[in-house]
Formats: structure tokens, C-alpha cells, sequence
């Protein structure tokens, strides 16, 4: 009995001590690659194709990490998240940026495994995607997003971030909480689309659609984003302005060169 119990202790004090998960280091990496351009990887996306993070690039893009084994954290921020994404798209628009969650816990987090976890969440819309990458890219994936996850016996430990990377697939900002609100999210992704310089090809529509998102305002009450008539009233009062000040010139110039031709006729 006392050679079994040594060997029973032998063997556990055998396994790897479990790292503790510390909050305030995590946070530390998390921004310190603030600013930071992301490499490229590939991944799969829920049909098994593959997906180069470079091709988001043109778009503010959101990422978050979940592992599909989670049952209470990783489905609970989701939700929380899609919450968000429908009070931020109802007010910059559907198209204006893209979504992907990416299942860290390989390979478990499969392609089909990222299929139903989305599936069970309901989430359908056609700019969120779950992607799963190889195991052997997973630590130099997650280190570039500043993502801190550390195994337990339960699961996982890991912070609770939502990356929100530039059209030019620079890190702008972590959004940190298990809850979000619209303009948590709406309001980084507002100022990215509307601070973004002009491409030379635009067309007008998506110079008025510009416009038109710059014009939103988020409201607390109703947790959603609606359009500023306000505003839209002082640019037309602006430009009416603008307008009248140039035509007031041009009149007094013409006067002017009408005045110089008959002095010296």
C-alpha cells in the first residue's frame, strides 16, 4: 500500500505545473502590439478553404479568439459581441467592415467544429467568419494580436479581447470585457471609416455613404445608432454658406475686371 501511494505521488508530482494565468501580464502583451502591422497567415475558413488575413485588408476588420469547447465565457461573449455588430452595423452599414473569429484550441477548433459553435450562436452574417488555423502557427498567431491564453484543467484561461486592426492591417485598438455595448465598438470602428483617406476612385455614393456614417450618432437609450438630422442641417447650412461667400467673390471680381476695362478704354 505505501509503494502504491509513493508511486501515486511520484506520478503527479511528474506532470507539468499548470501556469497560472495573470491578468495584468496579459493585458501588457495585449497592448503592447497596439500599432503594430499583423503578418499574414493562412487559415481555413468553415468549409475548409483557405483564408489569407491579407485579404481583409481595405476594411476596418474586428477578430476575436474562442476555443468551440468553451460552454459558458467564449459563447456568452459571442453573443454579446453579434449584439453589439447589429446596433453598430444598423448604422455604418452592413459592408463597412468585417468580422472573424478565430478557434484557438487545436485541433479541436476544426473547420466543421467553428461551423456549429457559429451555427448554435447564431451567427449568419456574411462578414463574420470563423477561421481555424494549423496548430503549428497558433502561438505565433496569437502572440501577434497580443491574445494570452493559458491551459487549465477546466479548459482555458485566456483575456477577454476583441482586436479591431486598420483597413492597412495595423493593430488600432483592444476592446476588453465580456459585454459590449454598440458605441464600444461602433465608435472605434466609426472613426477608422470616416478618418480613412479618400481613395482617388470613389465614387460619389460612397462619398455620400461616408458622409452619411460621419452623421450617426449612438443612443444610449435605445442601444442603437441612428442618423443625425442635426448635423446633416449644419453641413447644408455650412456649404450654403460657403457657397454665398464664393459667389460674393466672383461677383466682386467680375465688377472689378468690368471696372478695369472701361478705365482704360
Amino acid at each position: 500500500m505505501r509503494f502504491r501511494h509513493a508511486l501515486l505521488a511520484a506520478c503527479f508530482l511528474a506532470l507539468p505545473a499548470l501556469a497560472a494565468f495573470d491578468p495584468t501580464a496579459a493585458l501588457g502583451v495585449s497592448q503592447a502590439v497596439v500599432g503594430r502591422t499583423l503578418p499574414d497567415y493562412t487559415l481555413l475558413d468553415r468549409e475548409g478553404r483557405p483564408v489569407r488575413l491579407s485579404s481583409y485588408r481595405g476594411k476596418p476588420l474586428l477578430v476575436s479568439f474562442i476555443y468551440t469547447g468553451c460552454f459558458q465565457v467564449c459563447p456568452t461573449t459571442t453573443r454579446a459581441l453579434l449584439s453589439a455588430l447589429k446596433a453598430a452595423q444598423d448604422g455604418l452599414g452592413t459592408d463597412q467592415f468585417n468580422v472573424i473569429s478565430i478557434g484557438f484550441n487545436q485541433p479541436a477548433d476544426s473547420p466543421q467544429a467553428l461551423k456549429s459553435f457559429a451555427a448554435q450562436n447564431g451567427i449568419n452574417y456574411p462578414n463574420w467568419e470563423f477561421l481555424s488555423p494549423h496548430a503549428s502557427i497558433v502561438t505565433d498567431l496569437t502572440r501577434s494580436f497580443g491574445f494570452t491564453q493559458v491551459a487549465t484543467a477546466a479548459g482555458f484561461d485566456h483575456i477577454l479581447q476583441v482586436t479591431l486592426v486598420d483597413a492597412q492591417g495595423k493593430i488600432y485598438r483592444q476592446i476588453y470585457g465580456e459585454s459590449y455595448s454598440g458605441d464600444k465598438l461602433g465608435e472605434p470602428i466609426k472613426q477608422l471609416i470616416t478618418g480613412a483617406p479618400v481613395p482617388n476612385d470613389v465614387s460619389f455614393a460612397a462619398i455620400l455613404d461616408r458622409v452619411r456614417i460621419l452623421c450617426t450618432v449612438y443612443d444610449p437609450v435605445t442601444g442603437e445608432y441612428r442618423v443625425n438630422n442635426g448635423l446633416f442641417l449644419e453641413i447644408a447650412g455650412f456649404m450654403t454658406f460657403l457657397i454665398s461667400v464664393i459667389w460674393f467673390f466672383l461677383l466682386e471680381w467680375r465688377t472689378r475686371r468690368r471696372s478695369r476695362r472701361l478705365f482704360h478704354t
